[in-house]
């Protein structure tokens, strides 16, 4: 089993200071538009020059994809390589409302092994890898996070800026009443890890590598669930970074159920949208 210690570290460090980076922007940041319309700002690009530079200098052999580089297709021949979303949620980022990440994941072979979520609006550290656990830091002090099973009124966090009909029929069949609107996936995830929420579905093919990559492993080392809204394995440094069948992110104990609705009518959503 491989020990991602010097990884930790290394992600660890770059994201606080990506974090503090993108900080100095905060409140002031203006936005343009990329090619998808999504927002991106000053801060972002601050934040990824700082780990752009952190992971070519300590790991110059493994590749790099992130939101915000051009992607180098040579990362294709890589064994491991690290995806990043320097800036995860800038629409709350220019809403100050706090629900913001920086991401930093590893995946090798295809697939996520070392996560690193950092919030830096409170200077929450999130830290996770295969085979060594998932941690919290906040207050100067670490804490390891053990996801405890879900209840029986299962309680969702959705998106704030997606809302999405199908979430709702699945919410319906789940008898789901509990649900509260969030930003950034990492955030999302770490809701379900401190035991706040306990389930996240989007069932679009929105989302991208670097928003599910160091949040699965956040999740599974707490004791989580992660999959797409098929039941299957997310994969990465594939060709297209699209993660295409969304995803399933559940608290310990409650995923056979959650799919249980989520898999058939995702499948039926595909059927109709291809009729």
């Amino acid at each position: 089993m491989s020990n991602y210690r010097r990884e930790l570290d290394v992600a660890a460090a770059a994201a606080r200071t990506a974090g503090a980076a993108a900080m100095r922007h905060y409140g002031t940041a203006s936005a343009t538009r990329k090619a998808d319309a999504s927002p991106v700002t000053e801060a972002d690009h601050a934040a990824n020059a700082v780990i752009a530079e952190a992971m070519a200098r300590a790991f110059p052999r493994d590749a790099v994809l992130s939101e915000e580089s051009i992607d180098d297709p040579a990362r294709l021949r890589a064994h491991r390589v690290w995806i990043v979303d320097p800036l995860d949620g800038t629409k709350e980022f220019l809403a100050q409302n706090g629900e913001f990440a920086v991401m930093i994941g590893l995946a090798a072979g295809g697939e996520a092994v070392l996560g690193v979520v950092y919030l830096p609006a409170t200077d929450v550290l999130y830290l996770a890898a295969v085979g060594m656990g998932a941690w919290v830091e906040r207050g100067g002090r670490r804490r390891r996070l053990e996801r405890p099973p879900a209840g029986r009124a299962l309680r969702l966090v959705g998106s704030r800026s997606h809302a999405d009909p199908l979430v709702q029929r699945m919410c319906e069949q789940l008898a789901i009443t509990d649900v509260a609107p969030c930003g950034s996936v990492g955030v999302k995830c770490a809701r379900i890890v401190e035991n706040l929420r306990d389930v996240y579905v989007h069932p679009v093919p929105h989302l991208k590598e670097w928003d599910t990559c160091a949040p699965e492993v956040m999740v599974r080392e707490a004791g989580g669930w992660v999959s797409d809204c098929r039941g299957r394995a997310l994969r990465y440094n594939q060709p297209d970074p699209k993660q295409p069948h969304g995803i399933v992110v559940c608290a310990r104990g409650c995923s056979e159920a959650v799919l249980g609705v989520v898999r058939p009518l995702y499948e039926a959503s595909l059927q109709s949208a291809a009729a």
